[in-house]
């Protein structure tokens, strides 16, 4: 569905037809996330243990590790918040191809076939992200917890500790995504290659800078191996880019000689100077 009949090849839409594709679009993403916490709702006692798990891995060493909900609607509230939380992640292919085929209008009619290919590594990024998120925590629990002393019980809010813990997922899972947000302003002709390329240093420096920000753990291996991952990704966008660069310019090259050849053809029928002489 969508406003696919006032989009011509070149991909020009009205504004009142971008906004209401936007809504559209919006509210198919929502409706996938809701579908999917319900799923999360059955899901929650199994995710919920998981999470948890990294506290049952405390006192498995002899430290004690309590969680606690200090209001009577805490336990309700959590339920609801993670069920939203597993249903953002399992959705994650459906919202993720709503953003693109969003964006696919603005494209070239050749290059339209990308959306289910940019839906899907979105997918794959975003759950190395989130997985990414999911194997740091533990490690942050059992090392920044071991700063307490053996004689002390680490009392944590359940709501303080599961908001970190989603958190951390999001922020790692999003953050994988944006390498594929570059190539995508790149195949809408906003961005070319050769500016991100340019810019490639400060690149480098909020890569590290985010990792150091957002990876609880203190040591600096995992950060490093974090932050050159997301240059990885990075460099890769570019050379995507880049390369989608010199095929577009090619492909426009191309279209205007033959433009000029068409133009420098006289219309049949007309008269040359030499025939009127």
């Amino acid at each position: 569905m969508g406003f696919k009949e006032n989009v011509d090849p070149d991909g020009v839409m009205p504004l009142a037809d971008h906004l209401r594709e936007a809504r559209q679009r919006l509210l198919y993403a929502l409706a996938g996330i809701f579908l999917f916490t319900i799923v999360g709702w059955f899901l929650y006692p199994y995710v919920f243990d998981f999470m948890a798990q990294p506290l049952a891995d405390l006192r498995k060493m002899g430290r004690r590790a309590e969680l606690n909900f200090d209001t009577v609607s805490a336990a309700f509230d959590l339920k609801l918040r993670i069920s939203i939380f597993i249903g953002f992640l399992l959705s994650s292919p459906w919202w993720l191809y709503q953003i693109w085929a969003y964006v696919a209008p603005a494209l070239h009619r050749s290059e339209k076939r990308y959306v289910l290919g940019f839906s899907f590594s979105g997918a794959i990024l975003f759950a190395l992200g989130a997985a990414t998120g999911i194997w740091i925590m533990p490690h942050a629990v059992e090392v920044l917890t071991s700063f307490a002393p053996d004689s002390s019980v680490t009392l944590m809010h359940a709501s303080i500790y599961f908001s970190f813990y989603m958190r951390l997922v999001l922020v790692f899972g999003v953050s994988f995504l944006v390498p594929l947000a570059m190539v995508a302003l790149n195949f809408i002709n906003v961005i070319r290659g050769e500016v991100f390329l340019k810019h490639w240093r400060w690149a480098v420096a909020i890569a590290f800078v985010f990792a150091a920000v957002a990876n609880p753990l203190p040591d600096p291996w995992t950060m490093t191996f974090q932050a050159l991952f997301l240059c990885g990704l990075y460099f890769l966008a570019v050379g995507i880019g880049i390369l989608h660069d010199k095929r577009r310019d090619k492909r426009l090259a191309a279209e205007e000689a033959a433009l000029d050849a068409a133009l420098a053809v006289p219309p049949a029928g007309s008269v040359t100077d030499g025939e009127s002489e």
